[in-house]
Parts: structure tokens; C-alpha cells; sequence
């Protein structure tokens, strides 16, 4: 973690399956959000490359916080998705995956998202959009 612009006083305990596969997160602020996750074997799928399901679960996590920033941790903002699109476009050839996220719009209820996944040479591996709507309304 590189970024001084994360405010540690806003970093959660990871949940059990973000613990489990390892990724954290780097830089939060309003409307961008951005992860990263060291690639590791037991993310492949059969054919020894990082699996597609991990590609859309950082989508989904990154659009998500980037739709849900307060700026205080006192005020937690969650959502849910409503629609989630990945779009395959390459392949990672680095050690760390770096999902970027940004809320593109939405209003009091619902929110868009756009999402980004590289590694840190700068290869594109996929982009994802979403749809989201807060919880508890």
C-alpha cells in the first residue's frame, strides 16, 4: 500500500472471503475506489491463468466502494448489485492485479459504477459496468 490518500480510519476488518483470496484495499475517495490482489496459483483456472470469476468479483468490489464513500467511518454506506458486465480483453502477466473503480452516476437510490482491472506492467485484462442500488433504500 503506496497511497497516502487512503485514510486508515476508514479501512474495515476484511470479511472472510476478501481475507481468504488476499486482496486489500489501496485508495478510497469519493467516486474511485482501487484494490489490489497478489496473484497467486490457487486463483487459475485449469489452464494456469488467473480465473475469470476472480476478474468480476473485483469489478462487482471495486464499483461497489467507489458508489459507497462517505469520507467518515461513522457513516458506513453499503450497496448491493443489480447488474454486473465484464468484459474479457486480455491477459495479466504481472504479480499483482489492480482493480480502479469509479461511480459514474446514479442518484439517491441507485448508482452506476465502471471498473478496470491491470497489473502493475500496465497490461488490460478486463473492464467491467454495474448497476447498484444502497441498502435500506
Amino acid at each position: 500500500m503506496k497511497d497516502v490518500s487512503l485514510d486508515p480510519a476508514l479501512v474495515e476488518d476484511p470479511y472472510p472471503f476478501q481475507a481468504h483470496l488476499g486482496f486489500y484495499l489501496v485508495d478510497w475517495r469519493e467516486d474511485y475506489a482501487r484494490f489490489e490482489l497478489p496473484i497467486r496459483e490457487f486463483l487459475g483456472n485449469r489452464y494456469g491463468i488467473l480465473h475469470g470469476g476472480v476478474h468480476a468479483l473485483m469489478c462487482d468490489t471495486v464499483m461497489g466502494f467507489a458508489g459507497c464513500y462517505t469520507g467518515d467511518p461513522e457513516n458506513r454506506k453499503l450497496g448491493m448489485t443489480l447488474s454486473l458486465n465484464v468484459n474479457y480483453l486480455g491477459q495479466l502477466k504481472g504479480e499483482t492485479l489492480i482493480a480502479e473503480g469509479r461511480r459514474t452516476g446514479g442518484g439517491r437510490k441507485s448508482f452506476f459504477g465502471e471498473a478496470k482491472i491491470t497489473d502493475e506492467l500496465g497490461n488490460l485484462a478486463a473492464t467491467g459496468t454495474g448497476v447498484f442500488r444502497y441498502r435500506g433504500s
